[in-house]
């Protein structure tokens, strides 16, 4: 009797939860209050000033608003930033199809989370984290060191010259190409969430939830879903928990397409399936091109 009375009190939190994941932000009513500014006079009625936009609530200096008006300087400060954070774990394709129905005012922007996001990545990555382990650096000399290795391999093959000489161009290539992507992680990964929403685009255009849905929209939502990947990311990599845990994530933004889409789940998987099989194509043939470029210029 008591376990089933714990199995339905657990069912009742979960449809509050469900429901709370699919009802949009509400609003908190206006203030009747009535106020004076403190830096134009204006008397008024609300949260704000209506003359100068100074919020009602900023009273007389303290080091709780300091930290405040510093992190305002950053962006930080504002309720939209946690609001953001705490719904793109919590119900993150709901939040995005809230963001696109026109709730801009009570989310952060999209494209500006994403490089704070990116930046404070590569902290943590740098050493930032409990252990105070540099992964940047790591992950490079691993890449180095597979790269000298195959290189180092090719010539103990006794290959001919000229494919040892293709090799170390190769070599050349790849370890550019892998710092760029270190260095610019921003740049690729936006690069990548504009391919990868093409394909998307095909298969989601008419979704039951959103039938008219618009590339930029689309777009939009992937990059949501990048900084939803991304919290997760820094958080595990702040924790330094191991890379079977970290991979365990990769699932994590089919999430967002399900809540967004509205389809069910076999219909997502089906729909992912051939996306990711071309990306690792022209991934591939993008490789296999540089290759033969570098071949042939030597």
């Amino acid at each position: 009797m008591r376990q089933t009375d714990q199995m339905s009190r657990i069912k009742e939190k979960w449809h509050e939860f469900r429901e709370w994941q699919r009802r949009p932000h509400q609003v908190a009513p206006m203030s009747e209050e009535q106020h004076r500014c403190a830096t134009c006079g204006t008397e008024f009625q609300g949260n704000y000033c209506p003359r100068c936009g100074q919020a009602a609530r900023i009273g007389r200096y303290s080091f709780r608003k300091a930290f405040l008006l510093f992190l305002d300087v950053w962006g930080l400060g504002n309720r939209g930033m946690f609001r953001t954070l705490r719904d793109l774990i919590l119900r993150p394709g709901y939040m995005i199809r809230d963001y696109l129905s026109g709730m801009q005012m009570a989310y952060f922007p999209p494209f500006k989370l994403f490089f704070l996001l990116t930046t404070l990545s590569l902290l943590v990555e740098s050493g930032v984290n409990i252990k105070m382990q540099n992964y940047f650096e790591e992950s490079r000399e691993e890449i180095r060191q597979g790269f000298s290795e195959s290189f180092e391999d090719a010539e103990a093959s006794q290959a001919p010259a000229e494919v040892q000489q293709v090799n170390e161009k190769s070599r050349e290539y790849g370890l550019l190409f892998m710092d760029f992507v270190q260095r610019f992680p921003n740049i690729y990964t936006l690069s990548m969430l504009f391919i990868l929403s093409g394909f998307l685009y095909i298969f989601f255009r008419k979704s039951p939830n959103i039938p008219d849905l618009r590339f930029s929209e689309l777009l939009v939502a992937q990059v949501y879903t990048a900084d939803m990947y991304s919290i997760y990311s820094i958080v595990m990599e702040f924790l330094c928990l191991p890379w079977w845990i970290q991979i365990f994530t990769v699932w994590f933004p089919l999430i967002p397409l399900k809540q967004l889409s509205g389809f069910p789940w076999w219909k997502i998987i089906l729909f992912i399936l051939p996306v990711v099989f071309v990306l690792l194509t022209i991934c591939l043939a993008a490789f296999i091109l540089g290759f033969v470029a570098v071949a042939m210029a030597s």
